[in-house]
Formats: C-alpha cells, sequence, structure tokens
C-alpha cells in the first residue's frame, strides 16, 4: 500500500505544470497490452522499442537477453525508460510463464502467411506482442508457446519492417482501438498511486533525505 500522506508531502515540491503533466499521462497508461522483445542484437532497436511503449502509453515492456546482454541506449530511448518498466529476463522461457501467469495471451509477431492481420486482432484479451531479433525472428521457443500470430500486410517487394517500425506500428494500432473501446484498460488506482510514487522519487534528486525528515516529523 502506498503511503498517501507521505506522497503528497513528495508532490509538494514539484511543480503544478509537473504534477498535471504526471495526471495526464497517467491517465492514458495501461498494462493491457505489452511488449517482450527477445534477443535483439542491435541495441537501439530496444531502445526505440521502449520509446514507443512510452509514446503509445504501454506501461510495461519485458526484455529477454539469454544471447545478447546490452544495456540500453539512454540516447535513443530519451529517457523513456524513466518512465516505462523495464522487465528483465535470462531466458525465453522464464519471461513467457511469468507473463502466462500474469493472464496474457502470447502474440508471435511474424511474417509467416499463417498469422493474423494486424487489423483482424482481437484486443479484448490482455497481450504480449513478442519481437525477435533481426535476422531470425522469434525463437522456436515462442513460436510454441504462442496462442497467435500476427503480421503486418506489406505489398511491396521487401518482405519485413524493422523491429522498432514494427512494434510501433502494431502499438499505434492496437492501443488506439482500444482507446475507441469499452474495454476497462487503464491503470487501477492503486498501481496509478505507486507509479505517481516513483516518478515523484526520480524528480527529487534528494527524496531519500526528504522521506528521512518526513518520518522523523511524524514521530515528533
Amino acid at each position: 500500500m502506498i503511503d498517501t500522506d507521505l506522497l503528497k508531502y513528495l508532490e509538494s515540491f514539484l511543480t503544478p505544470r509537473r504534477l498535471g503533466l504526471y495526471d495526464s499521462v497517467l491517465s492514458k497508461r495501461t498494462n493491457h497490452f505489452t511488449v517482450a522483445i527477445e534477443d535483439v542484437y542491435q541495441l537501439h532497436n530496444t531502445s526505440a522499442v521502449i520509446r514507443s511503449c512510452d509514446v503509445f502509453g504501454v506501461q510495461n515492456v519485458h526484455i529477454i537477453e539469454e544471447v545478447n546482454q546490452k544495456r540500453i541506449d539512454r540516447e535513443i530511448a530519451m529517457g523513456a525508460q524513466k518512465w516505462v518498466d523495464v522487465n528483465q529476463y535470462a531466458t525465453t522461457k522464464d519471461c513467457i510463464q511469468s507473463l502466462k501467469k500474469q493472464g496474457y495471451q502470447i502474440v508471435a509477431t511474424t511474417p509467416h502467411e499463417d498469422s493474423k492481420v494486424l487489423e483482424d486482432f482481437d484486443i479484448t484479451k490482455p497481450s504480449v506482442f513478442f519481437f525477435g531479433r533481426e535476422q531470425f525472428g522469434l525463437s522456436d521457443i515462442v513460436l510454441e508457446a504462442a496462442d497467435t500470430n500476427l503480421h503486418i500486410p506489406m505489398v511491396g517487394f521487401t518482405e519485413s519492417l524493422n523491429i522498432s517500425v514494427s512494434a510501433a506500428i502494431i502499438l499505434q494500432h492496437v492501443t488506439n482501438k482500444l482507446r475507441q473501446s469499452d474495454i476497462v484498460w487503464q491503470l487501477s488506482e492503486e498501481e496509478k498511486l505507486e507509479k505517481r510514487m516513483e516518478w515523484a522519487k526520480k524528480a527529487i534528486k534528494s527524496h531519500e533525505k526528504i522521506i528521512e525528515r518526513y518520518y522523523k516529523g511524524q514521530e515528533s
């Protein structure tokens, strides 16, 4: 449970403009959809996907680093990693198991002909969109575990898109449809409080000392 009195105290150190921005962003955040990136080699691709998650209101992203272990490119993510929850996994299996326990259907993004077209995707189910390595695509582990496959229709000679471009197109489409639907897709009030507390701490450099001072004041 979030200490709402402490939160109110911390937020008193922030400007009304910043607090208004937090409220506006949180009102459009969702955990109904999430993204998983499997062993992407090019660091800028991972960073760009995180940035797209922030832009389209997806609060969580899941990064599997079974083969390729890289740090997030801060310049390309442009600070998005501060506002999006980045969950890291040592294996694809661990990631899939964790997300299934959370109630997500596994969606494999693949150009295979038997996959569903983006326009026909059912947005009603909580879903995690898996994106694979640039050259090899998704692993057999993901393809076998997938509840459904999805592709972006293309009419040119090129048969695939860059992973970050694919993620942006899919997220823009599904989140736009989600906000026009009657589905309850928003964060819960408790989740919003958790994010407000986390973001307030990130915005205040000396938040640890301020919190310590606050609790000492409560004791006296």
